[in-house]
C-alpha cells in the first residue's frame, strides 16, 4: 500500500485490499476496487466500500469511468480516507487516482500522473489514461456546451 496524500489517499493491489487489519489501522475511511477480475471482498460495516469493474486497458464504459474518477474525486475533496486497489496497484489505481486528485485540486493530469507514478512501481496501460484523459475532459466541460457532432450534452 502507497500514501500518495498524507492520510488521506493510498493506492494498492489486491492483497492491500484484502488486509482489512491494516486499513483498519490506517484509520482508511473507504475503500475502491477497480479489478475487474477480481472477486468482490466483503468488508466491515462502517467501512465505505466501492467497486468499478474496469478494464486495464480500452473498451470501459465512458460512463462507468466517469463515475469511477468522480467517487473517488469526490472522496478526495471530502478528505475521506481512501485506499484505490486494482490487481497489481500498477495501472489502474495510479490512473484514477491520478485522475482525482488533478480535478480536485484543478491541476493538470499528466503532472499529477507522473506524481502518483514516482511513489513506486507501476505500469499504467496508455489506452486506460487515454480513456481516463477523456472522461475528464468530458466531465469538466460545460455540461450544456455541444459536442463535436453539434448534439446537445448533459449531465442528466
Amino acid at each position: 500500500m502507497r500514501e500518495i496524500l498524507p492520510g488521506r489517499v493510498w493506492i494498492g493491489n489486491v492483497r492491500d485490499a484484502s488486509d482489512i487489519r491494516g486499513i483498519l489501522e490506517k484509520e482508511i475511511a473507504a475503500v475502491v476496487n477497480l479489478a475487474i477480475e477480481e472477486l468482490p471482498i466483503l468488508y466491515p460495516r462502517d467501512l465505505i466500500s466501492c467497486r468499478f469493474p474496469l478494464l486495464d486497458g480500452s473498451g470501459n464504459s465512458e460512463d462507468l469511468l466517469r463515475l469511477t474518477i468522480f467517487t473517488v474525486h469526490l472522496h478526495v475533496s471530502a478528505k475521506i480516507p481512501i485506499l484505490v486497489t486494482c490487481s497489481g496497484g500498477m495501472s489502474r489505481s495510479p490512473a484514477i487516482v491520478a485522475a482525482a486528485i488533478a480535478c480536485a485540486k484543478k491541476e493538470p493530469l499528466d503532472e499529477w500522473l507522473k506524481r502518483v507514478t514516482a511513489t513506486g512501481p507501476h505500469d499504467v496501460a496508455p489506452a486506460l489514461w487515454n480513456e481516463v484523459k477523456a472522461s475528464v475532459a468530458w466531465m469538466f466541460s460545460d455540461p450544456f456546451d455541444t459536442t463535436l457532432d453539434g448534439t446537445e450534452r448533459t449531465l442528466i
